[in-house]
């Protein structure tokens, strides 16, 4: 049995807040009952969509949540979806970039062969923070010869200040907090 979410305040309402996670003092964001719910899912990725002006050539997913997002987006849009993974993971590596995270550092890789120079690219992923995982995601866009159209998100925790390192892009977040 589905809920009756028809809103995007009413899909944006199961975002489940879980202190201390990963780690003391971070409140996380729980998504996935947003993801379980067919109809508020639905109204999650049509407004993500909707921020996409212009349109791109190609949407790009952060690992991990962002995958399920921005494949969702790309598949409303009639568009290609780009997996950006940990480190590790990819076979052939095009580009690779480390960045600082709330809570800690990563690496992240773009796959060979799978980005044209010249394309819009679309990034999509849950929450902007800091700021450093979309950062690194563009500067990967950037490094493939391509350009970066805007940055989706379903959330932005304002306070840790995360836009300011998007200075001169497009970004949308569907919820501000």
């Amino acid at each position: 049995m589905t809920n009756a979410v028809t809103t995007l305040d009413g899909a944006l309402g199961l975002i489940r807040e879980v202190p201390d996670f990963p780690q003391p003092g971070v409140l996380f964001r729980d998504i996935n009952p947003v993801l379980a719910d067919p109809a508020a899912l639905r109204v999650l990725v049509d407004a993500l969509a909707a921020t996409a002006d212009p349109v791109p050539d190609v949407v790009l997913a952060l690992e991990a949540r962002g995958f399920l997002l921005g494949a969702a987006v790309a598949y409303s849009l009639g568009l290609g979806v780009v997996p950006v993974r940990k480190a590790g993971k990819l076979p052939e590596v095009a580009h690779r970039v480390d960045y600082a995270l709330e809570y800690g550092t990563a690496t992240f890789e773009l796959p060979a062969g799978v980005l044209r120079p010249g394309q819009r690219v679309l990034v999509v992923d849950d929450v902007l923070a800091t700021g450093g995982t979309v950062e690194a995601a563009c500067e990967l866009v950037e490094r493939a010869g391509c350009s970066v159209s805007g940055v989706s998100v379903v959330f932005e925790i304002g306070a840790l200040g995360g836009r300011e390192r998007l200075v001169g892009r497009k970004v949308s977040a569907l919820l501000g907090v």
